[in-house]
């Protein structure tokens, strides 16, 4: 058995000295900061009163020390004689300290906002690593300022004053903290850190407009324009509350409390918890309104991306099991919203397919093709969106289209929404071949078919529709559209070309000239008082048909003309026989195209809007946005 040889009297005569000096020093300091002096939490009378104030910050320090050592003093007295009159005596000195502190604590975090709001606290994160502290740095005793702002630039010249009072304001919030929990006063710490912060991040998101007291059953009373205010005022909130309010607000309980991991968990959740829930519980409560319809699908992407861009720093900053739920709300409500797009979506494609408007009488652009290109064209700027929206939603009819509409460029940002797009032009060019057929003028038919096919292919150029349905896609339709114009010329005007005489004819006699200017006459006539009044919306298109058909007509006509024209005018009759020159016919061609047909289509946009209003609650709205 090992001998262990009695303790020295005079070790311990020179413990209980020290000791008792320690014990002695700390009474009077804390005598001197007696906390007694205010009651409860009220502000000190002055700023100078505060024991961290600039002009105490020696007594701050000493102060500190003192309580380490103090706790040092219970631990001996524990050990030598736990009934004994001198650890009473230290216990209640301990409390007494931490009573002092628990006011410093609260005056400093009551009295600092503006250094310690969570907008300057993220921006100063930003731009520096704030000190990190601990009681020891109080314990350093070199004669430099232990509060200053330390790292490269901690120099006064590189600081601001804001920033420089920042940082002693969050080093002595630290200092504070970290002796209260090593004291074992970190619950009175906490409880006073999430009462005073908690207020300031609750009253910072209600200026926001992040309304807890909204219900489900209110939002789905709401009126749109009423939603829609306060889905914009969502949008202009949320990334704020997140990079700012909840980033700040990490940044700082991280560093208060960076003496223990599970104290800030359980504070940060405390503050942050109720104010996160509330904001990403919107979204999905608005998902869930009964008056979406495919035009407010925009509102809906909107919040959609604005989670999606932000998800990364919300799992960041809540990456603590107990601010689980919030990740998982922010998660509920993606998930909703892209639900409630896909259905919106739905709605869409099955108001195309169920409208009933009729045709435009003067061959122009349809109002249904106006509404859908222009959507579409609002849809292709949310690709990335869509894109993972739909990713696992299938394409019911793909299997019954053309191979052509589904083998996109590779460049195409996803398949599925390239898929997705060209399935809904498909079912809008449908749409408008039924339209044509209602036409009981071919030539009439196939030019409301150019006309409708031309915007199209030009709406899809103009946007982000070209990146997803590809080069190919639109080569194939400008095709198709150009075979549309061939075709109303052959059928619209090939009686009038077929009515003038091959150069070997110009030779007939005269009664055989005159037949040939009356059936030319007659045929030109019934063409143009026929088209007069239809539309080419297009400049350059209609441009472009008029000089085809000139090219065809008037050489022909021209020849025919100088043959028999001039000597034919002189006749008694010739108004009846030679009724244009050249001249003329490029007169009367001019005149085509430019007839009632706009303000016809511009008659019958209201009654496509309300069939399609009617099926899926579309208006103008997305066009106007």
């Amino acid at each position: 058995m090992r001998y262990t040889p009695p303790s020295s009297p005079m070790r311990h005569t020179f413990s209980d000295s020290l000791v008792e000096e320690n014990v002695e020093i700390a009474e009077a300091l804390i005598a001197k900061w007696d906390p007694t002096a205010a009651s409860g939490y009220s502000k000190f009378a002055s700023a100078s009163a505060s024991l961290f104030h600039d002009n105490n910050r020696y007594d701050a320090k000493q102060f500190l020390i003192c309580v380490k050592n103090l706790q040092a003093a219970m631990h001996y007295y524990v050990k030598e004689n736990s009934a004994s009159d001198k650890l009473v005596r230290a216990q209640r000195l301990m409390q007494a300290a931490m009573k002092r502190l628990e006011k410093e604590f609260y005056y400093i975090l009551s009295t600092n906002r503006e250094y310690l709001d969570p907008e300057s606290v993220s921006n100063r994160s930003s731009r520096a690593s704030t000190r990190t502290s601990s009681v020891s740095d109080y314990e350093d005793d070199s004669e430099e300022d232990e509060f200053r702002f330390a790292g490269p630039d901690s120099s006064p010249s590189v600081q601001s004053e804001e920033d420089r009072v920042s940082t002693i304001v969050m080093t002595d919030l630290k200092a504070i903290a970290d002796c209260m929990i090593a004291s074992g006063y970190g619950k009175e710490c906490v409880n006073i850190y999430k009462v005073v912060r908690k207020s300031i991040v609750d009253e910072a998101l209600y200026h926001l407009g992040v309304d807890r007291s909204v219900s489900i059953r209110e939002i789905q009373k709401m009126e749109w324009e009423v939603l829609e205010r306060k889905i914009r005022g969502w949008l202009r909130a949320v990334k704020f509350s997140v990079r700012t309010i909840f980033y700040g607000e990490q940044i700082l309980c991280d560093h208060v409390f960076s003496a223990s991991l599970p104290i800030r968990q359980s504070c940060f959740n405390e503050i942050a918890r109720d104010g996160a829930l509330a904001l990403f519980g919107f979204p999905q409560s608005v998902a869930k309104s009964k008056k979406l319809s495919a035009e407010k699908m925009f509102r809906t992407l909107d919040m959609y991306e604005a989670i999606a861009n932000l998800w990364p720093e919300i799992e960041s900053i809540f990456s603590y099991d107990s601010t689980s739920d919030v990740r998982l709300q922010a998660v509920n409500s993606l998930i909703k919203l892209g639900d409630a797009a896909c259905l919106m979506l739905a709605d869409f494609e099955s108001a195309i397919e169920k409208d009933s408007s009729k045709s435009v009488p003067s061959g122009g652009v349809h109002p249904l093709t106006r509404y859908v290109m222009n959507y579409l064209a609002f849809l292709a700027d949310y690709t990335e969106v869509l894109s993972d929206i739909i990713a696992d939603w299938p394409l019911k009819g793909q299997s019954h289209l053309p191979e052509s509409y589904f083998n996109l460029d590779d460049e195409s940002y996803s398949s599925a929404m390239s898929a997705r797009i060209a399935w809904v032009v498909l079912l809008l060019l449908c749409k408008l071949d039924g339209k044509a057929a209602v036409h009981k003028d071919v030539a009439l038919s196939y030019l409301f078919l150019s006309n409708n096919l031309q915007y199209i292919v030009s709406k899809v150029r103009q946007s982000n529709l070209k990146d997803l349905l590809g080069d190919d896609w639109v080569a194939q339709h400008e095709s198709k559209f150009k075979q549309y114009i061939a075709n109303y010329e052959r059928v619209g005007w090939s009686r009038v070309i077929d009515s003038l005489p091959p150069p070997a004819a110009h030779a007939a006699d005269t009664n055989g000239v005159k037949d040939y200017f009356k059936r030319f006459n007659a045929e030109f006539e019934s063409a143009y008082r026929k088209q007069l009044n239809w539309v080419v919306y297009n400049p350059e298109l209609r441009d472009e048909i008029k000089v085809s058909l000139a090219k065809k007509l008037l050489p022909a006509y021209t020849a025919l003309y100088k043959a028999h024209g001039t000597r034919l005018r002189r006749d008694a009759f010739r108004e009846s026989v030679v009724r244009f020159s050249p001249e003329d016919l490029g007169n009367y061609l001019s005149d085509l195209f430019h007839g009632n047909g706009e303000s016809g289509s511009v008659s019958s946009h209201s009654q496509a809007s309300s069939s399609l209003g009617s099926s899926s609650g579309l208006s103008s709205e997305a066009k106007s946005r």
